[in-house]
């Protein structure tokens, strides 16, 4: 039984390997090598190797692997970006990694209803999170440019859309507390909206 873990972590080291040579290669090819970097790369490819056993495994072990597999990398990642110097440019990158891991556990369904929704509306508020970074990357290479509009205040409606609306879900639910427990989400989630609209708006004073 332990043969097939060790197969996939071998034939998940060779593809990381491979994958940092060629980050290497380019890196030469173009220009860009900073040869130091590969004590970031490197790790970050032997890393996110070590997560393919555990992922293979089901249960609380393929969530460990997830996490190592991200872990590893975002260090995979940001060895690339040193390699190529492009930290300035491409730090965004560092916010659509984390984030985007935390959103992609929006499908594992912890059993109590109030714990579901918890997770669920910080997976709905990481993938907001992503779509920052997003932005931030598209506003880095002069693709997007709101000029002196308040867009972040968009992102403040949208996070409390995303908290009121995983909230609303516990009223399908006959649990004790539910009441409480949707006023706690949705009340908060109000105020943020609404400073949030009057940011967008412009409406939000500068000055005290």
């Amino acid at each position: 039984m332990a043969v097939q873990p060790m197969r996939a972590w071998w034939f998940a080291a060779a593809a990381l390997a491979f994958s940092a040579a060629t980050v290497t290669a380019i890196a030469q090819a173009t220009g860009h090598f900073h040869w130091w970097a590969g004590f970031v790369l490197v790790p970050g490819a032997f890393i996110t190797a070590a997560s393919a056993p555990l992922l293979g495994r089901g249960g609380g072990r393929a969530i460990t692997g997830y996490l190592v597999a991200w872990v590893g990398l975002i260090v995979f990642a940001v060895g690339a970006m040193l390699m190529f110097g492009v930290m300035s440019e491409g730090w965004p990158a560092m916010i659509i990694m984390p984030t985007l891991a935390i959103a992609g556990t929006y499908a594992w369904r912890p059993q109590h209803p109030i714990a579901r929704v918890f997770h669920r509306t910080i997976a709905t508020l990481a993938l907001c999170g992503t779509s920052l970074g997003v932005l931030f990357l598209l506003m880095n290479a002069d693709l997007v440019d709101f000029g002196d509009a308040h867009w972040w205040g968009g992102y403040m409606m949208a996070a409390g859309v995303a908290v009121a609306a995983n909230g609303l879900v516990l009223l399908r639910h006959r649990i004790q507390y539910r009441l409480q427990a949707v006023t706690l989400a949705v009340f908060p989630a109000l105020i943020v909206f609404l400073l949030g609209l009057r940011i967008l708006r412009g409406d939000w004073p500068t000055e005290f």
